[in-house]
């Protein structure tokens, strides 16, 4: 792997494919999750410096910036020697073959794994337990694991955990099903949650969206649309606001055409 010149791989059948184009998302770009934002950013500027730093676990509603934050920061720290790795959940197994190659190099390496939940008797759970707690060889110091998930504990809570919970001592205690998941979660040294977003983070969301296309109206017209289009997806997120952006300035500029 030329590792200089590439920024990004994508993990597929067994290999690492560069990806050319990156998304150009910056850290600007991302509003309503101050706090998430300066607490990871953090986290990966002691990375990239050679320092102490920790696995990251990110955490709850779909849309709020989970995986453009990861993106973001490839691009603030790229200079730096920074790099990004994308691995699908299904690939986790395939860990210790991904970090082999990459020990020993100068650069920093992210191992991005977005939209992450595993089974409970799935092998990928030993293989990431052992990448983030570390075997018998030690863990490669210039790699990180970054993984967002839409599930707190990353494993299905099915009903049969319910059964397991004992009382004990007048203290409810989970059963190992659940504990199985919570450590799960617990190995990850920065765990970030994100909320949904109000409907004022949603509007200014929408208004920044428009501006980076160019369009800097802003009407009651067009935030009852905006919010329209939120309803219509029962999600206000960065994500819908941005569809809802790319629709009203294409429409607007096609009637322009007409």
């Amino acid at each position: 792997m030329n590792s200089t010149s590439t920024l990004a791989w994508r993990w597929r059948h067994h290999a690492l494919q560069a990806i050319d184009r990156i998304d150009a998302i910056r850290l600007d770009d991302l509003l309503g999750i101050d706090r998430q934002k300066a607490a990871l950013r953090e986290n990966t500027a002691q990375f990239v410096a050679g320092l102490p730093a920790n696995h990251a676990l990110m955490t709850g509603a779909r849309g709020t910036g989970k995986s453009s934050l990861v993106k973001a920061l490839l691009n603030e720290f790229a200079d730096e020697g920074l790099r990004l790795i994308e691995v699908p959940p299904h690939d986790l197994i395939d860990l210790p073959e991904i970090v082999a190659p990459l020990r020993g190099k100068p650069e920093r390496f992210i191992l991005y794994v977005d939209d992450f939940s595993v089974a409970n008797a799935d092998p990928a759970l030993i293989a990431l337990k052992t990448a983030l707690d570390g075997g018998i060889e030690a863990p490669a110091d210039n790699v990180l694991i970054y993984a967002t998930s839409n599930r707190r504990f990353l494993m299905p809570t099915v009903h049969a955990d319910n059964k397991e919970f004992q009382w004990i001592d007048d203290e409810v205690h989970p059963g190992e099903s659940t504990e199985e998941k919570i450590s799960l979660s617990e190995r990850f040294g920065l765990w970030l949650s994100f909320l949904a977003f109000s409907q004022a983070d949603y509007e200014r969301l929408v208004q920044h969206h428009l501006q980076q296309l160019g369009y800097t109206e802003w009407s009651k017209n067009i935030r009852g649309e905006a919010l329209r289009w939120a309803q219509t997806r029962a999600s206000r997120s960065g994500r819908v606001a941005q569809q809802f952006a790319r629709h009203w300035v294409g429409s607007q500029q096609l009637n322009v055409q007409k």
